[in-house]
């Protein structure tokens, strides 16, 4: 199973102490918006988003189709496969992606800690 690009998603109390905070650490911004709450950092391969208000927990996040510099990928597998297999292995989800849709999707899962797991397929 090809997940695509890895990141985790931090829910933020002060988005400007986080962006400080992870530039000291050797992060530098990859992408977002700090004015509408959300940055998304970047050392090396190595992806942090910082969402200030967006989501109540941390959130472990797979990109389908993209690597980590979010360059389309020529083979990747569709999040639709991806949650067919998940599906058959007995995985449990809190939401899905019709399985007869195409392009963007989205499905999330909650691992045995209570970890979110995010499937954001932008393609």
């Amino acid at each position: 199973m090809k997940l695509g690009a890895f990141s985790i998603s931090l829910n933020v109390k002060d988005i400007h102490a986080s962006k400080a905070f992870y530039e000291a650490v050797g992060f530098t911004i990859f992408a977002g918006d700090i004015e509408k709450n959300y940055l998304i950092m970047k050392n090396e391969n190595t992806l942090i988003g910082l969402f200030q208000g967006m989501f109540p927990t941390n959130i472990l996040t797979f990109n389908p189709g993209w690597d980590q510099d979010a360059n389309t990928l020529k083979n990747f597998d569709d999040i639709r496969t991806i949650q067919k297999e998940l599906k058959q292995k007995g995985i449990s989800f809190q939401t899905e992606v019709a399985a007869d849709s195409s392009g963007p999707a989205h499905f999330t899962l909650v691992d045995p800690d209570g970890n979110a797991i995010l499937f954001d397929q932008h393609i």
